[in-house]
Order: C-alpha cells, then sequence, then structure tokens
C-alpha cells in the first residue's frame, strides 16, 4: 500500500467520522481544521477515489509557447529528424524563434522528439583460453613508480612485470625510462630468465603503448619498434590486446594492484635497482605457483 491510498483512506475515515458524530468533534480527534474537513467533503461522492489530490499543474501559462511557435517547431523537426538541438534551434532563430534553447528542449522532450540514447547491448565476456604447458603466452606490462615512493624529486622509475599465464611466474625488471629500448631490453632479459627455467617463450601479450607499439602513431603506424624487433628476432609473436581494455591484461594488473597494496603503499626509497625491487617485492607477497620445467614430448 503506498502513501497516497492510505492518504485517501485516512479521509474516507475522517468524513465518515465526521458524518456521524459532527465536522467540531471530527476535528477535535483528527487533528484537523474544520475547513479542511468542508473542503474535502464537498469532494467526496462515495468513491474513494475522488479522495485523491488532484494535479496542481497550471492549465496555461502567460508565457508558453503560441500555436504558431509549436507548429514552426514540428515542422522544422519533420523537415529535419535527424538535425542535433542546438543546430535546430540556430535555424529556427533564423525564421523568428525568440525562445531559450532549454524551452526548445522541453517542448520536444514533452512531445517525445528527443534523440534517445541507443542501449548497448550487454558485455558478454568470452570464455577465458587457457594455456596449456609455460611460455605458451606471457603478459608484459609496465606499472610507473608512485612519486611519494621515490626520495628524489628529479628520479621516475618504471617496473616492468611479465607474468606466465600457465604458471604466474613474476619477471620484475625497473628502468628510469618508459620507452621502446626499455621494453626491448627487458623483453631480452626475461626470455633468457625463462630460458634458464628450461621455458621457451613463444608468445608476449603487451597493451598498445608507444613503448610496445606504433599502432596508433600519427605518423610512424607503419614503423616497427625496437621491441616488435627484438620479438621477431627471437622468433616471438606479438600479441596486442583490445584497446582500452586492460581486463584482457589481467593477470599482470591484478600483479600491479597487488605490489601497490602490498610494497608500494609502505615503502619509500632513493634508488631502485632491478635486483633489489625484485626481491622486495617477492618478500613482500608469495608467488601463486612456481613455474614447472617444460617436459619433452
Amino acid at each position: 500500500m503506498n502513501s497516497i491510498t492510505q492518504d485517501m483512506k485516512y479521509r474516507q475515515s475522517l468524513l465518515t467520522y465526521a458524518q456521524k458524530y459532527g465536522v467540531s468533534r471530527a476535528s477535535r480527534k483528527y487533528n484537523k481544521s474544520r475547513s479542511y474537513i468542508y473542503f474535502w467533503r464537498a469532494r467526496y461522492d462515495g468513491s474513494l477515489q475522488s479522495l485523491a489530490c488532484r494535479s496542481r499543474r497550471p492549465h496555461s501559462h502567460p508565457n508558453q509557447h503560441t500555436p504558431e511557435e509549436l507548429k514552426l517547431i514540428s515542422d522544422m523537426h519533420r523537415r529535419n529528424p535527424k538535425l542535433g538541438l542546438v543546430e535546430l534551434w540556430a535555424r529556427m532563430r533564423k525564421r523568428g524563434y525568440t525562445r531559450t534553447i532549454e524551452s526548445l528542449w522541453r517542448v520536444m522532450r514533452r512531445e517525445g522528439w528527443t534523440t534517445q540514447a541507443e542501449k548497448k547491448k550487454p558485455y558478454k565476456p568470452k570464455p577465458y583460453e587457457q594455456m596449456q604447458y609455460p611460455g605458451q603466452r606471457v603478459q608484459i606490462d609496465v606499472k610507473v613508480v608512485p612519486r611519494r615512493c621515490i626520495a628524489d624529486p628529479q628520479l621516475k622509475l618504471y617496473q616492468y612485470t611479465a607474468i606466465d599465464e600457465y604458471s604466474r611466474y613474476r619477471v620484475l625488471g625497473a628502468y628510469e625510462e618508459q620507452s621502446a629500448f626499455s621494453s626491448a631490453d627487458f623483453l631480452s632479459k626475461v626470455v633468457k630468465h625463462f630460458a634458464r627455467k628450461g621455458v621457451a617463450v613463444e608468445c608476449v601479450q603487451t597493451d598498445n603503448g608507444f613503448e610496445f607499439t606504433n599502432r596508433f602513431s600519427s605518423s610512424q603506424r607503419d614503423l616497427e619498434t625496437l621491441f616488435e624487433a627484438t620479438a621477431r628476432q627471437l622468433g616471438i609473436r606479438h600479441k596486442l590486446i583490445r584497446p582500452y581494455t586492460p581486463r584482457h591484461n589481467g593477470k599482470v594488473e591484478r600483479s600491479h594492484r597487488e605490489d601497490q597494496k602490498r610494497f608500494y603503499d609502505t615503502h619509500r626509497f632513493y634508488s631502485l635497482a632491478e635486483g633489489v625491487l625484485q626481491k622486495a617485492i617477492s618478500a613482500a607477497r608469495p608467488f601463486c605457483k612456481q613455474i614447472k620445467r617444460k617436459t619433452a614430448t
């Protein structure tokens, strides 16, 4: 039961009591003025719907749109159904329309002429492609070391992270610049590190940053970056994720979030070498699973 129905039943009970015992006694019992009771008694016809509050909206206004203005809006919209609101208002101003653009929008909204935004289809995630062996695909990404973690205000540091999708084994690197040269150098170190474990890296997956690819460069789109050239020389396939979709690199993104929570939020340092960073973060949180040597088939 909503509040409107409760009010209507309350007024019905009040009027029933007033009809039986009088208006004065009903006014004292229900703590309502006599004029309130007379007002609703004049409206009451025996039905509950007659006790509902009526709309207080005025039937007319001295500044409302004239029939000529409404016809102009209707004709202009009919002839230009896909015209934007601002451009439609500018054209109507040339034809003598003196109202503001807000007034025009209210009229079009009332008539149902405003363009409704198309509803986006709900996202349906594709089933995850499970890796079958170590090195089948390695995710690589860069994390900017927070400024508050570095004591030297002139120093900038970047954490490169490579994580194997099958084993979740991580390799970390620290660089003072985020560039294709740093990315290529880190890729070479990652391949050597996995080779010492007896694992051959077949594919690396990155985002579309300029340190990895020139895919979205306006002038060097066809120019191969140093990272891509290094991957080609090492016989590694380079896979790019969908633009603006970091969840496709979810494992390394989650890894960076854990590093932020468990390490960068509680540490401060003057410099950061690759071995120190890897040792510190490795001690801060355990790995999910250690890599296994690939067996010969």
